[in-house]
């Protein structure tokens, strides 16, 4: 194919320069356009300007083809998160449509009666507040726009956080490792800084990692077309040209701080809201992305549910019973969590499902003026929970929601009273300043 384009290339040369003309070096890269009226009789046989574009597109092509691109400068990385993030979008658009099918009758609650409008997240790198089907395309982008204040740092961000397999992102890791002592051991040997990438280990174990080459070239590889023995065509290399002793030094830094690195996750939002005494402090209405399953299925399981109630009631044994109980409980991602203060208050956060108990405790302990000083937390049936007891919310029968009682440590506010000392004030001003009524 390259011939025939090669050829439709002379041929343009030829009819554009015109008879008697000697070509030049600019004329014969660029084609002349084809004029109109009488200029365009005596090239009626040239080609048009399309035809002209359409060739020289197809022949940049092939020429692209034949050499490995390379994503090194900031414009290839926000062409490339561009397209990422659209994609995200289309995708999210077409499963938000498959969730409620056409002609569906599931019902949709008034959002003012939720006790929540939603779950919500806080990204750790740019601290903006983001719905769930936000969060992923979000923090895609912000690891991105690293790359122009640290490379280093955000392809290290890349590699934890896009690859979900952490099998595989442990293994990329160990070879790159690999490549770094090997190069620090023998720093004058050429064949320890040169990467095949056609290599079986390198194809297997790190180009599968998303982000693993962008780490590589943050450390100083560069893209190289070299002669392989054996064969006729060159093949792309990753090269590190050689370092000083200082360089490799950063080098071993770098490289610590890929072993080092961390998903990058979005913060759950407590959502602290603090309401007046009332009646509905056990009445709860959640949105639907506390949900695991979409509204239509969580119907259909309500209907099948409420139909073998009775007709089972009587046959299951308690095993049967906990473990119905503990497949009920993995619906929910999410749990929302009220407690009543002794002045009638009541404190509400949001919480995941597999949050441990100490968690709970210093959400309330940080609402209280007076956190320092020991209270209890009293559970739905009685149960006391115990802050130092790294149990989920889950298995304390926590999840969906649940109202919770506190108090104070009898034997301390006995000492208070003692000494004199008044009640203390429970919740902080600004939890205060935004109470609100529960409908």
């Amino acid at each position: 194919m390259k011939k025939l384009f090669e050829d439709f290339k002379k041929d343009i040369k030829f009819k554009t320069a015109g008879p008697g003309k000697k070509l030049t070096e600019e004329t014969s890269s660029r084609p002349e356009v084809v004029q109109s009226g009488s200029s365009a009789k005596h090239n009626r046989h040239a080609p048009s300007e399309g035809a002209q574009r359409a060739g020289a597109a197809a022949l940049a092509r092939i020429d692209q083809h034949q050499r490995p691109k390379v994503h090194t400068s900031q414009d290839a990385i926000r062409s490339q998160v561009k397209k990422e993030l659209e994609a995200e979008k289309a995708a999210l658009a077409e499963k938000e449509k498959a969730v409620t099918p056409e002609g569906s009758t599931v019902p949709v609650k008034d959002p003012a009666c939720l006790s929540v409008s939603g779950v919500y997240f806080t990204c750790p790198l740019t601290g903006a507040t983001l719905t769930k089907s936000e969060r992923e395309a979000h923090i895609k982008e912000a690891i991105f726009m690293r790359f122009e204040e640290d490379a280093v740092e955000a392809s290290v961000m890349m590699i934890h956080t896009f690859n979900k397999d952490r099998e595989k992102v442990k293994a990329a890791v160990d070879i790159i490792n690999k490549y770094v002592e090997n190069i620090c051991k023998n720093p004058s040997e050429e064949k320890y800084r040169k990467i095949k990438l056609s290599n079986k280990v390198y194809q297997e174990k790190v180009r599968s990692v998303e982000g693993s080459r962008e780490f590589l070239q943050a450390l100083g590889f560069i893209s190289v077309m070299l002669p392989v023995e054996g064969q006729e065509e060159e093949e792309e290399f990753l090269v590190l040209p050689e370092h000083s002793p200082d360089a490799l030094e950063l080098m071993k830094e770098r490289r610590d701080r890929l072993q080092r690195g961390e998903p990058v996750r979005a913060q759950l939002e407590r959502q602290p809201q603090a309401f007046r005494p009332s009646g509905h402090a056990q009445r709860f209405e959640l949105p639907p992305d506390f949900y695991n399953l979409t509204a239509e299925e969580l119907k259909k399981e309500q209907q099948q549910r409420s139909e073998l109630v009775e007709k089972n009631a009587m046959l299951r044994t308690k095993a049967m019973r906990e473990k119905e109980e503990q497949r009920e409980r993995r619906k929910y991602n999410y749990t929302l969590l009220r407690v009543r203060l002794p002045d009638g208050n009541l404190l509400q956060g949001t919480f995941y499902a597999w949050d441990r108990l100490p968690v709970l405790f210093s959400f309330v302990r940080e609402s209280l003026v007076d956190g320092w000083q020991p209270f209890e937390l009293i559970a739905p049936g009685g149960q006391k929970l115990q802050e130092s007891e790294e149990v989920a919310l889950a298995e304390c029968n926590l999840v969906p929601a649940a109202l919770l009682t506190f108090s104070w440590d009898a034997a301390v506010q006995a000492d208070i009273a003692a000494a004199g000392g008044k009640s203390p004030t429970l919740l902080k001003p600004e939890l205060l300043e935004h109470i609100q009524t529960l409908s």
